[in-house]
C-alpha cells in the first residue's frame, strides 16, 4: 500500500475473486486497515496462499472455494462469509472470466463471471449490508469498457455493462445509505497475470501497450487497492455512481 492510511476496524469486507492480482491486493489492503475479510476463488492453491497471508495480519478471515460462473455457489459463499465475519459492510466484485474471443465461449464466460456473478453477489450481499445500516459496493471494471475493445470484444462490452449497472445500483440504493462505485483499471501487471504473460510471450503487444502509458510503466495491483479503500471509506462518503479511471493516463493517448 501507499502511505495513505484508512481505518476499517470493525468492518467486514468481502472480495469476490480475491486470491491473486488486484483481488488479492484489495483483500490484503482491507485486512491491513483493520477489516475482517472474506475471499473466494476457484483455484485452491492461490486461495490458500492468500488466506494464509491474510491470517498473518491478525484479523478474522474467511476463505472458501467458489466458481463464480456457477450461480448456485455464489449465495452459499456470501452467506458463509456473512456468518463467519458477523455481517457484511463492503462487497468488492473483482472476478473476471476475461472473455477475449468474439464467439460463444468468449461471450459466455464474460456474461457468467464478469456480469452475472456481480449481479448475484450484489443481490446476496445487499440484505447484510442493509442490516449493517449501509455500506459500499465496488465493482472492478476496466478501461476496455470505455472505448472500442477490438482485441477483446466480450470483455469490453461486459465491462461497459458493469459501468452502467454501477449507475443504476447507485441511484436505487442511495436511500439505504449504500454507495456503489466502480474502478476502471488500465493495464495492471502482476506475476501470472495477463500482462506478465504478454511480457514473456508477446513482447510486441506488451511494448505497444507500455508505449501508450504516459507514466512509462504498467500499473500495480496495490494502486487499485488504494483506490478501493478510498471508495469504501468515509473519505468518499459523498461519492456514488462513479466509475473511477486508474490507468496512469492510458486512456489519454
Amino acid at each position: 500500500m501507499s502511505g495513505v492510511k484508512f481505518d476499517f476496524s470493525g468492518k467486514k469486507a468481502v472480495v469476490a475473486g480475491g486470491s491473486r492480482g488486484i483481488g488479492r491486493a484489495i483483500a490484503l489492503a482491507f485486512a491491513e486497515a483493520g477489516a475482517a475479510v472474506a475471499i473466494c476463488a476457484r483455484n485452491k492453491e492461490s486461495l490458500d496462499a492468500t488466506a494464509a497471508e491474510l491470517r498473518r495480519l491478525g484479523k478474522p478471515v474467511h476463505a472458501a472455494p467458489c466458481d463464480l460462473a456457477d450461480g448456485a455457489q455464489i449465495p452459499v459463499f456470501i452467506e458463509g462469509a456473512a456468518k463467519a465475519l458477523g455481517g457484511i459492510d463492503i462487497l468488492v466484485n473483482n472476478a473476471s472470466g476475461f472473455g477475449r474471443t468474439d464467439d460463444e465461449a468468449g461471450w459466455g464466460v464474460s456474461v457468467a463471471v464478469d456480469l452475472m456473478a456481480t449481479v448475484r453477489a450484489s443481490q446476496a450481499a445487499l440484505p447484510h449490508i442493509e442490516r449493517a445500516g449501509g455500506g459500499s459496493l465496488i465493482h472492478i471494471t476496466s478501461i476496455a469498457g470505455l472505448k472500442p475493445s477490438i482485441r477483446t470484444p466480450p470483455y469490453g462490452a461486459i465491462k461497459a455493462a458493469l459501468n452502467q449497472l454501477t449507475l443504476t445500483q447507485a441511484a436505487s440504493l442511495a436511500a439505504k445509505n449504500i454507495r456503489v462505485n466502480a474502478i476502471a483499471p488500465g493495464s495492471i501487471e502482476f506475476p501470472g497475470g495477463v500482462w506478465a504473460q504478454a511480457k514473456a510471450h508477446n513482447k510486441g503487444l506488451y511494448n505497444q501497450i507500455l508505449g501508450r502509458i504516459p507514466f512509462g510503466r504498467l500499473g500495480r495491483p496495490e494502486e487499485i487497492a488504494d483506490v478501493a479503500l478510498f471508495l469504501a471509506s468515509d473519505a468518499a462518503s459523498w461519492v456514488t455512481g462513479v466509475t473511477l479511471i486508474v490507468d496512469g493516463g492510458q486512456t489519454l493517448t
